[in-house]
């Protein structure tokens, strides 16, 4: 692994260190000002679709923050090649509207520039999540 590609999963460490704090400004702070963050999903997930600037990732943790309460979210390994940084990882959360949970394996990659994220593109069970969010048995839990 090269000092690089190094120093682009420290990033990334850093970023998810800062979301497990509830410190969004910290993530915030790591993200360059023309960012695209992509999330998965379509119309009955909210915080699905591309968020561009750090103004969209701001309105996409706030959604995030009104849909779900997290009980775990987890990045449990990184690979780097050159600018970009596969993290693998989970989550539990409870869907505030409905109280059902969704957990599902994630995968989350990033391209990093000059120490800040770039882009950011989610991978995930978007099934899971809308059961979740309607109150559907379909992969939700709880």
């Amino acid at each position: 692994m090269t000092t690089e590609e190094q120093s682009n999963i420290e990033v990334a460490k850093a970023g998810y260190a800062a979301f497990a704090r509830g410190d969004i400004a910290g993530v915030i702070a790591m993200l360059d000002e023309n960012v695209e963050w992509s999330m998965p999903g379509g119309p009955a997930l909210p915080s699905s679709g591309i968020k561009k600037g750090v103004e969209g990732v701001l309105r996409f943790f706030t959604v995030v923050n009104e849909t779900w309460a997290f009980e775990a979210f987890e990045p449990r390994e990184y690979i780097a090649s050159g600018d970009r940084v596969c993290a693998l990882g989970y989550y539990r959360a409870r869907a505030r509207k409905t109280g059902r949970f969704a957990e599902s394996d994630w995968a989350m990659v990033w391209r990093i520039r000059d120490g800040k994220c770039v882009q950011l593109q989610e991978y995930t069970d978007t099934a899971v999540l809308g059961a979740a969010l309607v109150g559907a048995s379909a992969g939700a839990v709880g």
